[in-house]
C-alpha cells in the first residue's frame, strides 16, 4: 500500500502559481481571488502546488504570521549592477492548506504600496521589482529541488518568468520538463518602464534583444513578450487589452477563453485543471 502511494506521489503533476497577488494579502480582484482559490483547487485535484507572490510593504507580516525562510535566503541577485539580497518569507492559508512564499528585498517590496505611490504615479523602479521578483522565484525553486510541470504566472509582475524559463533555465534540471501558462488580465500598464529595462533584465543566455522591449515600452510589450515565450494563454478576466487578445490568437498558442460563468461559480478550476493536462 505505501508502495502504491508513493508511485501516486512520484507521478503527481506539479503546478507552480507565480502570483502579482492573493487574497487575503492583497484585497479582492480577479487576480487575488484566483490567486487565493485556484491553488487550493488544484490542490483537492491531486496535483501538487507551490504558489508565489511579492512581499509588498502594505502585507501586515504579523497578522499574517509571515516569516523568514532562512536555509532559502541569502542569496544577492544583482539588478542594475547592484547586488540586491534575496529574502524569503512564508505564510499558511491554514484553511486551504497551502503555504505562499514571498519574494521580499527592502529596496523594492518595503514601500507601502503595491505598483503606484498615493498620488497614482506609477513606481520607476517597476521594471527592477519585475525582474527581482521573476528571478528570485526560479532560484528559489531551484533551492527547494522542487521540478514543476507547469508554470502558471498571473499578473504583469510575473511576466518576465516566461523569458527566463525558456532562456535561462531550460537546460536545468528542475525545468528541463517545465511548460508555461500565461493568465492574462486587464491589469497591463500603461506607463512607460525605463528606458533600460531590457539592458537590465538580461541574465545568463537571455540579452536584450531577445525581449523585444524597446526604449518606451509599456505592459503590452511586456505582455507580448511573455506570450512569445509561453505554451498556452488563459484569458483570465473579460477586460483583457484587446491588442494582447489578438496578439495571443495569432500566436498559435493553445488559448482558454474567459468564461464569466465557471469564475463566479467555481467551475473554473476544472477547466484551468484540463488545460494544464494539456501539456
Amino acid at each position: 500500500m505505501n508502495k502504491f502511494f508513493n508511485k501516486m506521489a512520484e507521478t503527481a503533476q506539479k503546478v507552480l502559481f507565480v502570483n502579482s497577488e492573493i487574497y487575503p494579502y492583497l484585497p479582492e480582484s480577479d487576480i487575488a481571488k484566483i490567486g487565493r482559490y485556484l491553488p487550493q483547487s488544484i490542490q483537492e485535484r491531486k496535483k501538487e502546488i507551490r504558489s508565489f507572490m511579492p512581499r509588498y510593504g502594505c502585507i501586515n507580516e504579523r497578522k499574517n504570521q509571515l516569516h523568514e525562510v532562512i536555509r532559502l535566503s541569502g542569496m544577492n541577485l544583482i539588478i542594475g549592477d547592484v547586488d540586491r539580497p534575496l529574502v524569503i518569507k512564508v505564510a499558511s492559508i491554514s484553511s486551504a492548506r497551502i503555504q505562499v512564499y514571498f519574494i521580499d528585498n527592502e529596496d523594492y517590496f518595503r514601500r507601502k504600496a503595491v505598483f503606484a505611490d498615493e498620488n497614482g504615479k506609477f513606481f520607476a523602479d517597476n521594471d527592477e521589482r519585475a525582474i527581482f521578483f521573476a528571478r528570485g522565484v526560479m532560484e528559489t525553486v531551484k533551492k527547494l529541488r522542487w521540478a514543476p510541470n507547469i508554470i502558471h504566472c498571473q499578473g504583469w509582475i510575473s511576466q518576465l518568468v516566461p523569458a527566463y524559463l525558456k532562456m535561462v533555465y531550460k537546460d536545468d534540471p528542475i525545468f528541463a520538463s517545465s511548460k508555461i501558462v500565461l493568465s492574462l488580465y486587464g491589469d497591463t500598464p500603461k506607463e512607460q518602464f525605463d528606458a533600460r529595462f531590457a539592458y537590465k533584465a538580461q541574465f545568463g543566455a537571455l540579452r536584450a534583444g531577445d525581449l523585444d522591449l524597446p526604449e518606451g515600452s509599456t505592459g503590452i510589450e511586456l505582455a507580448k513578450t511573455a506570450i512569445k515565450y509561453s505554451d498556452g494563454i488563459i484569458f483570465g478576466s473579460g477586460d483583457v487589452d484587446p491588442e494582447l487578445v489578438e496578439f495571443s490568437k495569432n500566436s498559435g498558442l493553445p488559448i482558454l477563453e474567459y468564461d464569466a460563468t465557471s469564475i463566479e461559480d467555481g467551475t473554473y478550476a476544472d477547466r484551468y485543471n484540463a488545460f494544464y493536462d494539456q501539456f
